[in-house]
């Protein structure tokens, strides 16, 4: 009697054992079904794409030749803007903005990734460095902003230090599952709704915001835009 009564015990023991084991195992393929873990590569499945130059679409103050404002050497973007520029247009009520445009990768659906490694110089701030464009209400599904020392989404925190060092930046935004996720340095940092909208682009480089230093100035390397197989 002890010894059937030991046995069920370690047959119902064994049981959630497993049950639990399975649980994580599914909820880890659910994560990166959805674009990746805090572990490994986030561009794990997904398929890189072809990018040139002339998928590089410079924007800068109109007033100005577009070396004043950014330059492309030995692999390295650099952008800078100061907070009296002008906008990037004649026509644009828009803050003052150096910045690059992918262009001939717009999506509407699936899931896509920009990759790229940034450096933020000390004393930059109210400045957003990279962006998904497009949204419903919105213009802008993600914005990444440096205030002070630390990288934001909008206005809320999520990395402190960002300044002074290069670091490498995945951008995932899941259209159908209307999610987004940002990876720095391979760690997932944030993840949060998307704000809809038909069609969306990557833009990175310096674009003014609320509360920003005089020069703004970002560098960027070794860009790869991914579209998930």
């Amino acid at each position: 009697m002890v010894k059937s009564t030991a046995a069920a015990v370690y047959s119902s023991s064994f049981q959630a054992m497993i049950s639990a084991i399975l649980l994580l195992f599914f909820s880890w393929l659910l994560l990166l079904a959805e674009g990746g873990g805090n572990a490994g590569d986030p561009t794990r499945g997904f398929v890189a794409l072809p990018l040139t130059a002339s998928h590089m679409k410079v924007q800068w103050p109109y007033d100005l030749q577009k070396g004043e404002r950014y330059s492309f050497e030995n692999g390295v973007h650099t952008l800078k803007v100061y907070s009296n520029d002008k906008p990037h247009s004649k026509e644009s009520h828009t803050r003052p903005r150096t910045e690059v445009r992918i262009a001939g990768y717009d999506y509407s659906s699936g899931v896509w990734q920009f990759e790229g490694q940034g450096f933020v110089p000390g004393g930059t701030s109210g400045v957003c460095i990279m962006q998904v464009f497009g949204a419903s209400g919105h213009a802008t599904t993600l914005m990444l902003r440096v205030y002070g020392d630390n990288l934001a989404v909008y206005r809320s925190k999520i990395l402190p230090n960002i300044h002074n060092k290069w670091f490498r930046l995945n951008v995932i935004h899941n259209v159908d599952a209307g999610k987004v996720m940002v990876y720095i340095d391979r760690s997932l940092v944030y993840k949060g709704p998307d704000h809809g909208g038909k069609s969306h682009y990557f833009k990175f480089g310096v674009y003014a915001q609320d509360d920003d230093s005089h020069l703004m100035e970002s560098r960027w390397k070794g860009i790869k835009i991914f579209k998930k197989k």
